[in-house]
């Protein structure tokens, strides 16, 4: 129906004829094909394999085993990465630790390394600073950096090396509210010091991140066993990854508040980092798949077939 509507638009609208539309032949050009000659094209012309059905691969075998861990290391780096854009917005614009005006009012001191408190209280202009180095230095990596450091580690290289800086980047992401400031509390934190912590820190976790997203979703479609269910292997992807990404922030800011009531702002912040321990530890055991490594039946035959025409 759309077809015949889109002819209609031509014939009418721009007056044009429709140049898929078929006319006889004229009666001479046909006059000088016999029988015999036809018979001859039709004897002499090779003879093509009949098409076979398109195979499709059970889903009860999608699931191998690597399947399952590349599946499981691609939803555990959505979980840490979509925390961490929520939490760090949280940290920025959480007060800064006051001791005339402590909170909780029982947290008096700091106590390093662990029991410490309070966030940046940046403004919504200091937050879309903060947010603005993200994007340049990502940009900058992806374009510059990524593709050929990728090109000489190769694509699971590069991917298992970087999910290493995600643990660290999340154990020093909170003391970043112990960096030199030249404001006191409970004015933003600000200075030259305070804001090269902050873009070094941004450079490790968006250096890790731009290698680990593109190589994650280049070994999803690799671990697929088959052509014909590569669709459900990145549906399946995508289900799996929405899901810790909804789960992953709602924990985590649940965590993190329980964490300031107890007066240790980092307790959330090492939450990811044993996440994303696990995730390297996952990601470490995928296996870049070719993306057809079931062979149903009689696909060994066409293989050769396409072999021997080569």
């Amino acid at each position: 129906m759309g077809r015949q509507i889109g002819h209609w638009f031509l014939r009418v609208v721009f007056r044009r004829k429709d140049s898929h539309s078929y006319s006889a032949l004229p009666a001479e050009d046909n006059t000088d094909t016999t029988m015999e000659d036809i018979q001859l094209q039709s004897s002499t012309k090779p003879s093509q394999p009949k098409p076979r059905p398109r195979r499709r691969l059970p889903f009860r075998r999608i699931f191998t085993r690597n399947v399952i861990i590349t599946l499981s290391a691609h939803s555990i780096l959505a979980s840490h990465l979509g925390t961490f854009n929520s939490l760090w917005f949280i940290l920025l614009s959480t007060p800064r630790f006051d001791p005339s005006h402590p909170s909780p009012p029982t947290h008096t001191h700091q106590s390093l390394p662990f029991h410490f408190t309070g966030g940046l209280s940046m403004t919504p202009a200091k937050i879309g600073l903060a947010l603005s180095i993200i994007g340049i230095i990502g940009i900058s990596l992806q374009l510059l950096l990524y593709p050929k450091l990728s090109a000489w580690l190769g694509t699971a290289l590069s991917y298992k090396l970087c999910l290493l800086l995600f643990p660290i980047t999340y154990s020093l992401t909170p003391y970043v509210v112990l960096l030199p400031s030249n404001t006191m509390p409970p004015a933003p934190s600000g200075g030259a010091l305070f804001w090269i912590g902050i873009t070094a820190l941004l450079a490790i976790q968006t250096f890790a991140r731009t290698f680990a997203l593109p190589g994650t979703t280049i070994l999803v479609n690799n671990c697929c066993p088959h052509p014909s269910v590569l669709g459900t292997i990145h549906g399946l992807s995508q289900s799996v990854s929405s899901g810790t990404r909804t789960l992953g922030p709602a924990l985590a800011g649940w965590v993190y508040g329980r964490g300031l009531n107890m007066g240790i702002v980092g307790l959330a912040w090492w939450g990811m980092a044993v996440d994303a321990c696990v995730g390297a530890i996952v990601g470490w055991l995928v296996r870049e798949g070719s993306g057809h490594e079931i062979l149903l039946e009689g696909e060994d035959e066409d293989e050769e077939v396409l072999e021997r025409r080569r």
